[in-house]
Parts: structure tokens; sequence; C-alpha cells
């Protein structure tokens, strides 16, 4: 009796484990500064490429003195117009001008303004923004949030009015354009906003408005009052091409440092929506949380000195995020095709190899076209890792860089192919599906543990521009890691007897939960309690069998379990270093989780049609259905054969939907799954059957006094190198 529950008790003391190794939290190096005043001054369109310490001086002074970051200007908006940043900026969450999509060059920021005296002005339109933002936009926006937040504010432009109109349209103080002497102006309420102009076009007329900036910048900087923050950002694109842009943070506590905030998690990363929470905190007055999407700022330690070596260059975030976004539609398109193309193909192999009746059958698929297949599923199974490696190569560089980026990725499937075929253990069934599964395993912790930095802006990872996620495991990542993780524990609890199988995949569960999980490493909750769900289920059927009623309510009951541990760990924690999970549960509780309900399910709408990984998730669906209901498919026998390979397929499938469906990202996360798991599933297929029409005598076996050859039994087969 103690035997048979022993195992059962080391699975609870595994999960356990995994939600202690939740709890492990780095030292905190952050800091943030407190100033007297806050001095904003934004100009639309401006980019670190803009900087130059000749002809934008003021600009490059403050970059090196100060904090530094990449600005993401998403707002309510696909396309970040500047009156949307403006607006956005005084909200302090994801905000629009108007409810009108840009097809062509933004708009100028040009709000009509009555002046009922010298001192303020009023923002017409105010009420329609505010209306149009509360009921037709997803994010429930109050605009002029952060105005109300503050006692006074100073607008000095037509920009900067928009930003700084109260709810109610009202602008404290106003001013057109700088004053000859802006002393007075930017020392009269704590916060001043400033439109340096905006920054479009190209060639000349481009470096002639970032000069024109930066002179007003440095009046502003030569008027500024003492114990003041400077921030000054490009607040938005200008034009239908995303991009990132300046961020600076110059003030008492904000020296030469990395930008960050809890909303990225990541040194050198900030939010539009980050700026306003920025702004209070640093006057030391408290964010409105149910207002505010963003997280104030603070400053991290590492950053070079000279700004051309932290933001210009080899590593321009911007042009890597540019050249991201061509290169990943055209590699995911091409795998796909490429697999379909893989899996036709496949198919009459497996025909051929199918066991048939009689003593004779017809010839079975010749060696060397068994050999350049498996080859070919093996390089397949590795595409993605592969091209995650690939990002270690400065291919966003090259004039033509999705050229560089499949060279780079095409040398290392070919490695990778050629070092599993040398294994001397090749010939065994499971051991290319473990080597590829190990593979794509090692190479995803290896990046989260080094800080994710070949997912950001990688083509198989996420860009900064989307403004989604910028730190952790993105949806490409998170599906290529659980399905590498569930197949290689089948693969491991195949070796093992019956009753051990559901610790190993336990073992290997409580491991990709905290990998995926930790907000120090994945940080992705969702994603963890997806990997919870498949392991409970891959699990209870690794013994063998059917997902019994019983089978079913214990993987259920066992999920809850961990999914409420994880939701109680991450609502402890502060309000500011909780993952999505711990704010979501924030927000259902004080009743604003609606929004992030509708915008999780349109991005699921929108990726479901527009991504190429719904191409891969749909045509290994097919591959696998053919492969499991076709009496030439072999899955049924590899299934017979191997429960726990069955378990952990069962397990990724169920992991990667509720990943997708609960992450926004649809059919995303099955698609990089099915990358990986449909071609090794149909190599392993294509062995047994192989296997099975081997009518070859093993060594020593002989013809029995008139009776016809000994056939190899498939637990025969396993055995036989």
């Amino acid at each position: 009796m103690r035997r048979s529950w022993f195992p059962y008790l080391l699975v609870a003391v595994v999960a356990l484990a995994s939600l202690a190794g939740l709890a492990i939290r780095p030292a905190e190096q952050a800091r943030r500064g407190a100033a007297d005043y806050v001095v904003v001054a934004a100009a639309p369109g401006l980019r670190w490429e803009d900087l130059d310490p000749q002809r934008t001086p003021a600009l490059w002074q403050e970059a090196s003195q100060g904090s530094v970051g990449w600005l993401s200007v998403r707002s309510a908006h696909d396309v970040t117009c500047p009156a949307d940043g403006w607006l956005t900026l005084g909200a302090g969450n994801y905000a629009a001008w108007d409810t009108r999509e840009v097809t062509g060059k933004c708009a100028a920021a040009e709000p009509r303004l009555d002046r009922p005296d010298d001192i303020g002005a009023s923002v017409t339109d105010q009420r329609t923004v505010v209306r149009n933002n509360q009921e037709r936009m997803p994010y429930g926006t109050t605009p002029g949030a952060l105005a109300e937040s503050v006692r006074c504010t100073y607008a000095i432009g037509p920009g900067a009015a928009i930003a700084a109109a109260r709810p109610f349209g009202r602008v404290d103080k106003y001013a057109p354009e700088l004053p000859a002497d802006p002393r007075a102006a930017l020392g009269d309420c704590v916060l001043s906003i400033v439109d340096l102009g905006t920054i479009s076009g190209s060639g000349a007329d481009r470096q002639a408005a970032v000069a024109a900036a930066d002179a007003t910048l440095a009046r502003v900087l030569a008027a500024r009052p003492e114990r003041s923050l400077m921030l000054i950002a490009g607040l938005s694109d200008t034009d239908p091409t995303s991009r990132l842009h300046v961020a600076i943070a110059e003030g008492p506590g904000w020296e030469n440092g990395w930008l960050t905030s809890a909303g990225t998690g990541r040194d050198g990363y900030l939010q539009l929506v980050d700026l306003a929470p920025t702004v209070l905190s640093a006057l030391g007055r408290p964010s409105p949380e149910k207002l505010f999407a963003g997280y104030a700022a603070t400053v991290s330690e590492g950053r070079p000195a000279d700004p051309a070596a932290a933001m210009q260059g080899e590593h321009d975030a911007d042009r890597r995020a540019i050249a991201q976004r061509g290169v990943a539609e055209i590699f995911f398109t091409v795998l796909a095709i490429v697999q379909l193309l893989l899996f036709a193909l496949a198919v009459p192999v497996l025909i051929r190899a199918r066991r048939h009746a009689g003593p004779a059958g017809p010839p079975l698929p010749p060696p060397r076209l068994v050999a350049a297949m498996e080859a070919a599923l093996i390089a397949a199974g590795l595409a993605i890792p592969a091209a995650l490696i690939a990002d270690l190569v400065p291919w966003w560089t090259s004039e033509h860089p999705a050229w560089m980026f499949g060279a780079a990725t095409g040398a290392l499937m070919i490695l990778g192919t050629l070092l599993i075929r040398l294994t001397p253990r090749y010939p065994r069934t499971l051991l290319p599906m473990a080597a590829v599964s190990a593979t794509a395993v090692l190479v995803v912790a290896a990046d989260l543990v080094t800080g994710a930095r070949l997912q950001l802006n990688g083509v198989a990872g996420y860009s900064a521009v989307y403004g989604v996620r910028y730190s952790g495991v993105g949806s490409v990542g998170l599906g290529v890691f659980v399905a590498g993780l569930l197949l290689l524990a089948g693969c491991v609890a195949q070796q093992v007897t019956r009753q051990w199988r559901p610790l190993v995949m336990v073992i290997f569960g409580g491991l990709g939960v905290v990998v995926v999980g930790s907000p120090y490493l994945g940080a992705d909750p969702v994603g963890a309690i997806a990997v919870t769900a498949g392991v409970c289920v891959a699990a209870a059927i690794s013994t063998g069998g059917w997902l019994t009623f019983a089978r079913f309510a214990w993987a259920t009951l066992a999920g809850l379990a961990v999914t409420i541990g994880f939701a109680v760990f991450d609502l402890s924690r502060p309000t500011l270093e909780q993952g999505t999970l711990g704010r979501f549960l924030t927000a259902l509780a004080n009743g604003t989780a609606g929004p992030a309900m509708q915008r999780a399910a349109a991005a699921s709408g929108q990726a479901l049609l527009d991504s190429p990984l719904t191409l891969l998730a749909l045509f290994g669906g097919l591959m696998l259905v053919f492969c499991q209901f076709s009496p030439w498919g072999g899955l049924y026998r590899l299934y017979g054969l191997h429960p726990a390979v069955r378990a952990g397929i069962a397990g990724t499938i169920i992991a990667t939907l509720i990943a997708g469906v609960f992450g926004g990202t649809a059919l995303g996360v099955s698609g990089t799954a099915a990358a990986l798991v449909v071609p090794m599933a149909v190599l392993a297929a294509l062995r047994v059957l192989l296997h099975a029409a081997d009518r070859t005598p093993p060594p020593g076996e002989t013809d029995g006094p008139g009776g016809p050859l000994m056939r190899k039994t498939d637990e025969e087969s396993e055995r036989i190198p």
C-alpha cells in the first residue's frame, strides 16, 4: 500500500516545490527620483536616430546626463498620431482623439481652443473626445485624468493643450508658444507640458524640424525650476509605420541609467501610458489606479555613458523592430508552406511503410528515401529553435535582413540535424523526438535565464513596437517550450515503469511552471496555468488507457489547486510587481476587467485571421488527424507502444489551446507547438510502421519445422537497435 501511494506523494511534493520556486525574488536595484516640479517636453515623431551631439546639443546633453529608454507609443488606435499621443499622455491610459482609422500621413495636433481669458484655454471638442473614449473604445479611458490629479497645469503649444485639458476641457494655464522668458511660466505650476513641435518627413526637412525642437528645448532647460524633473518624449508616430521613440528622464535621482517600469519589465523600455504615473510619482502624488493603465518609471543601472553606444548603431532597437516585422511574416509563412509540402510528401511514404496481410507485401520505401524524409522532419522540428538562436547574428543590420536571417537559420537547422543523425542511439524510435524536444526546451530556457534577449524584437519572439510584451516568454517561445517539455517528458517517462510515469510528467511540468510563470523568467502566469492544465492531463493518461472521468476529475482538482496557489501568490505581491493574472484579478474585483476581456477577445480574433501561425496549427492538426484515423497513419500503433508520448501530445494540445485563447493569440501558441510536435510525431509513426512491416528475423531466429518465418513483434522491434 505504501509503495502504491509513494509516487503520488512525490507528485504533491513536486507541485508544492514548483509554487515555492515562483516565490524566488532577485535583489531589487531599481530607483527613482523625486522633484518639486515636472516639465514634460514632447515632440511627436522624435526618434533616437535624430539625435546628434553637433546638430542637437540640448537633446544630446539630456541623454548623456539622464536616464534613457525606448518609448512604445501604443494608444487606442493601431497607429498613434500626434493628437492620440498627446491625449494618451494626459489620460494615463490608451486613448484616441477621434474614431477614424489612419490610412495615410497623420494630421497635425491642432485642437480648437477657446480663450475666455488671458490665463487658460478650453478645448472645444473635449466632451466629445471623452464620450468617444469611454463609450466607443475598449479601454474605458478618461482623458484629462493627469490634469485632475494635480492642482495646476501649464500648457505651452497646441499639442500640450490636449494633454493638459481636464475632462471638461479646461486648460488651467496656456500659452500658444514658449514665452521670451519662460521662467515664470515653468515655475507657475508643478506640472508644465511643452510642445516642441512635430518631427516628420525625412532628409533636410526632418533635420530642420529636429533642430528647431532642440533649440526650444535649450530655452526650456535654461529656464527650468530648481529640483525639477525633465521628461522628454517622442510621444507618437507621424504615419502608419509604427516605431520606437525617444524617452529621457533627467533630474535628481534620474542620472545615467536605463528607464523601465513594471509595465514593461525590461531595462531600457517604457510605454507612453507610463509617463503620467511617472509625473505623479515624482511629485509624490498617488496615481488614480482605476484610470491609469501604466506604471511609474524607475531607473536601472548598467547603461553605457555614451548615448550613441546605448541607443544607436547595432543597438538601435527601432531598426531591429522594423526589420523583425517583415522577416517574421516571411519566416512563418515559408515555414507553413514548407511543412505543408513536407506532410504531403510524407503521406505516400507512410502508406508504403504499413504492414500488409500475407507472407509478402508491397516493397517498403527505399532506405535512402526514409533517411531523407527523417532528416527533413528533424530539420522542420528544429526550425523555430534555430530561428531563436539565429537572433544572435545581427541580421537586422544587413541590407537584405530576410536573406541573412534565412541563411543563419538554415545553417543551424542543418547543423542540428547532423548532430542528431550522428548520435550513437539514433536508430531508437524515440531518440529524434527526444533530441529535438530537448533542444527546444534548452534554447528557450537558456534565453529566459539570460533575460529573453533572443525573443525581444526577434523573428521568433515579439516586437516592442506593438506594446504587448517586452520581457519574458512570448507566444512563439511558449508554444515551442511547452511542446518540447511535454514531448521530452513523454519520452523519458516511457523508459520507467507505469507507476512512476505520472511522477516524471509532473517533475517536468513543475519545472515548466516555474520557468514560464516566474515573474523573473517567463513572466506569463496565463501560460503557467495552461502548462499546469496540460501536465495534469498528461500525467493522468501517461500510464495508458483513456482519460476516464476519475482521471479527469483528479487532473482537474490538481490543476485548480496549482492555479489557485498561483493566483494567491500573485495577488500577495505588491501591486507594481503583480503579473498579468494578479492585475486581471484585481481589475475583476474592482469592476474594471471588462475592457481587458474585450481587448483579449479582439486580439484573438485578429490573430486568428492574420497570423501565419494559424496555418501551421491547421496544417499540423490535419496531419495528426490523418496519422491517427487513417489505417496508414501509424499514430494508433505509436500510442499503443508508447502511451507516455500520447500523453505528452495530448497535454501539449490542451496547454497551447488554453494559452492561446486566454492570452489573446488564438491559435498562435498551438501553431508554434505544431511546428515541433507534428514532424516528430510523423517521424516516430513512420519508424513504428517500418518496424511492424519488417519481416527480417531477429538474430538467432529460424523457421520452425514446416512453419512460416517468425516475424518480429512491435515490442521486439523496439528492443533491437
